[in-house]
């Protein structure tokens, strides 16, 4: 069958049972799908229901149903986004607390992740209220960073069934260095703090790295690795993040602003970063199984 609806519950809160997949199998049926056997891809937590039929959405309460291609699932390429996604945290805002500026920084943040204002313009912004910040924060910071949870697992089994993982960022370089080496990312880019060794310039380097150089990225990777966008899947939440996640043959909008999230099809908004593995047709038998850091 051409599509396959994938059923994927909280790892931490499982919620997927027998009830919700016949409820799931109805709303497909309703429009006028044929349905095949469900099959479990980890025991109340995902599940496959391959169907021929039109790819609508379909709605479900406290699981995410997203609706995939059954040829090509398995991607090898994976280009991530860092801060909200492979990370809970916002760095920049990170950064302001230490000023008492999170309030304000947030703000801007909140409205450049949703699109609502130019992204390299609103990053000049709350990185110039930063200047005069002793360096040293920079470190302090580091040591607030809460990993997402899944993480770790989908960077580890991707790479084992040969995919090349890469993390691309809106952030900097000082926090992308850490989280790759952290979850074993095969490569990262962002944006870089100017300072002259004490205190930060309240500059960053040029050029910015923003939604076109993410889509960069993207298309560099793919062509050096003998694939196209097709081959690989990406993820983010922000606004920055929309060319690469339209791009590519699977973009997932991972807790996504809601600007984001209305604009692409793969939504995860309970599932843990192993939704992405779940939505590749990966079994939990497949994972390999890391500790988030």
């Amino acid at each position: 069958m051409r599509n396959v609806l994938v059923l994927i519950s909280s790892a931490a809160h499982p919620a997927l049972n027998d009830g919700a997949i016949r409820n799931a199998v109805a709303v497909l049926q309703a429009q006028d799908a044929t349905v095949g056997k469900p099959a479990w891809l980890a025991p109340e937590i995902a599940c496959d229901i391959p169907f021929e039929g039109d790819a609508r959405p379909v709605a479900m309460t406290a699981i995410d149903a997203v609706v995939v291609p059954a040829a090509g699932r398995r991607k090898k390429l994976l280009v991530a986004d860092m801060e909200s996604t492979m990370i809970e945290n916002e760095m920049l805002d990170e950064l302001a607390g230490f000023l008492g500026l999170r309030e304000r920084i947030a703000g801007i943040t909140a409205r450049a992740m949703n699109g609502e204002i130019d992204f390299a313009s609103a990053l000049k912004e709350r990185v110039g209220l930063l200047k005069g910040l002793d360096v040293a924060r920079l470190d302090e910071a580091a040591k607030r960073i809460r990993y997402m949870p899944g993480g770790a697992t989908l960077v580890a089994t991707m790479k084992k069934h040969g995919g090349h993982c890469a993390l691309v960022s809106g952030g900097f370089t000082h926090f992308t260095g850490l989280v790759h080496k952290a979850l074993a990312f095969d490569s990262h880019a962002a944006n870089g703090l100017q300072h002259d060794g004490r205190t930060l310039a309240g500059t960053v380097d040029l050029p910015i790295l923003g939604k076109e150089a993410k889509l960069a990225t993207l298309q560099r990777l793919a062509a050096k690795h003998g694939l196209t966008p097709a081959d690989a899947v990406t993820v983010g939440d922000g606004a920055n993040d929309l060319p690469m996640l339209k791009a590519a043959g699977l973009g997932v909008a991972f807790r996504a602003k809601p600007a984001v999230a209305a604009e692409v099809a793969a939504r995860i908004d309970h599932g843990d970063l192993t939704a992405l593995l779940y939505l590749q047709g990966y079994r939990r038998a497949d994972f390999v199984e890391r500790t988030d850091p």
